[in-house]
């Protein structure tokens, strides 16, 4: 008989729909500008600096993937010249809490996984 792990009545699947939706929202730089935007609104130069390793092409569509999710908006801001900045929405506001808990685990066990990785290196090798 093989052992099995009970399924919880809420078990959580990580399907198609739920994994992009991750990728899009947990990648490299939508955290980075996340992180800004929870700070206060930005316009786009402003983000650029913030960030200074992402590419004006990336940022572009980092901003354009973060907006298409719901989690941050445009605000056109009504001067000369017209200048647009990029806001955290509420539903955007909500991810705050379970990014804080997954640097929390990352910073704890940050020693046992750089230990790991030097033990897989060293086999590599």
């Amino acid at each position: 008989m093989r052992d099995t792990i009970p399924a919880r009545a809420s078990e959580l699947r990580i399907d198609a729909p739920h994994r992009e939706l991750l990728d899009q929202v947990l990648d490299k730089w939508s955290l980075s500008v996340l992180n800004e935007l929870c700070e206060r609104p930005s316009r786009f130069n402003e983000l650029r600096r913030a960030v200074p390793a992402v590419t004006q092409k990336s940022l572009t569509a980092t901003l354009r993937r973060l907006e298409r999710n719901g989690i941050i908006e445009r605000h056109v801001v009504a001067t000369r010249p017209v200048a647009v900045e990029y806001r955290i929405t509420p539903l955007g506001k909500t991810l705050r809490a379970p990014i804080d808990t997954l640097l929390e685990w990352a910073d704890a066990y940050m020693p046992q996984i750089e230990h790991a990785r030097t033990a897989f290196d060293a086999q590599i090798d």
